[in-house]
């Protein structure tokens, strides 16, 4: 995915090489190999040799000093793997010298700066390609989780284990809502990971990566936890787990455990000008990728709920524009038609606050809550409307996997200034509105906040408006600030107002 050129780019953690058979390899670099029977950790607190019943293995302590990262690796990098992935990309049309744009597409970015990429595309519409990116075993029968896009297009998958064992692997199904692919590989009495628990994950916490960046297998990388619940373009449904931990191309899907060796997440991405690590790496935490495994292992696929609506961040220009205190909750901004938003009456304007009694303190919390329910749950809603706070009941529905999930809308950026005039019955029937007002000329605070000539002014404070005299009305009061909902190509977002 693509984020503002002087901003960086969020990357998948994988590396890929393209050509054929004869093309560049990577010998990596196995600095740690597991001597004779060393005991390893399973999922179930027993622990195995190479073919003995296993034995418990004691949390390694972290509490309150440096962690033992030597007895992690040690304990659990026997579990890490390596994945190889071969297949063809149909290239696109911008990824063989195409229109202006080219490399906008997220696997055209997951590619490029590799040798040689560029000039092979070119003019050739099916590009054979070889990857390579990590894994790591949940179940001594064989069951891996890695990334989704680690596997994406892939006609054979290789699973490399620490001791160097390698096996042809079986995809049992992928997500890219979540990023998240489930592997299979025939063997058994395999050495586990343990799985941790990321609510208990704080800020500051120490993390430990462990992966093959670049190919070079096995390799660990230390640093601490930067922030929690992000919400990444693009990625709306994943609260991410921001770390330092240096995390690279062919990192991918390789675990991140914390100080006492309890795997918290899937390293999934990096946010990057160059393309390497720049110190910020993204993880996408255990309990999510969990969830979506017990889905595919069940039926082979992972659904997701829909609310159908898209949202955008509240402000505090925008919190006391709809008479709230703090800018928490999620502001709608458009509700799809036939969705079930809809069928419970939200309306564009209000705010969510809470579903099933959780709190959302921002936007991007109501997608991962909506995006990890499954299709028709019900959900309780707290909602803001009118400045006072009442419960609306929804039936969620279902998302296509190529269906993007309702993320934040882009709010644009605070006396009004607007000139107005009703729209015409042709206007109203092209822009797909029953009401509103065009916005012909811009100045002040409207301009300020990014309000541009030609938008469609729709509602003032979540009142629709349809006449000069209905905004005049909503601002007899002379309120600090307002917020305006309008239509610009297609798409409906609140621009908040500071006034005079």
């Amino acid at each position: 995915m693509k984020l503002h050129p002087l901003t960086g780019t969020l990357l998948a953690a994988g590396v890929l090489i393209t050509g054929t058979a004869s093309a560049l390899t990577l010998n990596p670099l196995e600095w740690w190999k597991p001597r004779g029977a060393t005991p390893v950790a399973v999922a179930d607190g027993t622990a195995a040799t190479n073919a003995a019943a296993p034995a418990p293995v004691p949390p390694i302590a972290a509490q309150g000093r440096v962690p033992d990262y030597r007895t992690i690796v040690k304990t659990f990098g026997p579990a890490v793997v390596g994945i190889t992935v071969s297949g063809v990309h149909q290239a696109a049309l911008e990824e063989q010298g195409g229109p202006p744009g080219a490399g906008s597409d997220p696997f055209f970015q997951f590619f490029r700066g590799l040798p040689g990429f560029e000039g092979r595309l070119r003019g050739n519409p099916q590009q054979p390609f070889r990857g390579q990116g990590s894994g790591f075993i949940v179940s001594s029968d064989g069951l891996v989780l890695t990334n989704a896009h680690v596997v994406r297009e892939a006609r054979e998958v290789n699973v490399k284990l620490a001791d160097r064992r390698e096996f042809s692997a079986k995809v049992l199904g992928s997500d890219p809502v979540t990023d998240v692919a489930v592997l299979r590989i025939a063997a058994k009495n395999l050495p586990t990971v343990r799985l941790g628990d990321p609510a208990r994950l704080e800020v500051g916490d120490p993390v430990l990566a462990i992966g093959a960046p670049f190919g070079f297998e096995q390799s660990a990388t230390q640093g601490i936890v930067s922030a929690k619940g992000r919400s990444l373009p693009g990625d709306a449904v994943v609260p991410f787990i921001q770390t330092d931990a240096a995390v690279n191309p062919g990192n991918s899907g390789g675990p991140l455990f914390d100080g006492s060796g309890n795997v918290v997440g899937i390293n999934a991405q990096i946010y990057s000008q160059t393309g390497g690590y720049q110190g910020l790496a993204f993880a996408i935490p255990i309990d999510v990728a969990l969830k979506i495994k017990d889905q595919i292992v069940a039926t082979g696929k992972a659904t997701h709920a829909r609310l159908g609506v898209s949202v955008q961040e509240l402000n505090q220009a925008l919190a006391e524009s709809f008479g709230l205190a703090r800018p928490d909750g999620a502001l709608v901004a458009q509700v799809a038609e036939g969705s079930a938003a809809q069928q419970a009456g939200l309306k564009p304007g209000d705010v969510i606050l809470e579903v099933n009694g959780q709190a959302v303190q921002r936007s991007g919390e109501l997608s991962t809550l909506i995006g990890m329910a499954a299709p028709g749950e019900r959900v309780a809603l707290k909602v803001w409307r009118d400045k006072a706070a009442r419960s609306v009941d929804a039936r969620l529905g279902g998302i296509d996997e190529s269906e993007a999930l309702a993320g934040p809308a882009a709010p644009e950026g605070g006396q009004l200034g607007l000139a107005v005039r009703p729209l015409t019955r042709q206007e109203r029937r092209e822009a797909g509105v029953e009401q509103g007002l065009l916005i012909e000329n811009v100045g002040g605070a409207a301009a300020r906040a990014g309000v541009e000539p030609g938008d469609l002014l729709l509602a003032v404070n979540g009142k629709p408006v349809a006449s000069i005299e209905q905004v005049r009305s909503l601002l007899v009061g002379k309120p600090r600030s307002v917020a305006l909902l309008v239509q610009r190509d297609g798409d409906k977002i609140f621009v908040p107002v500071t006034l005079g």
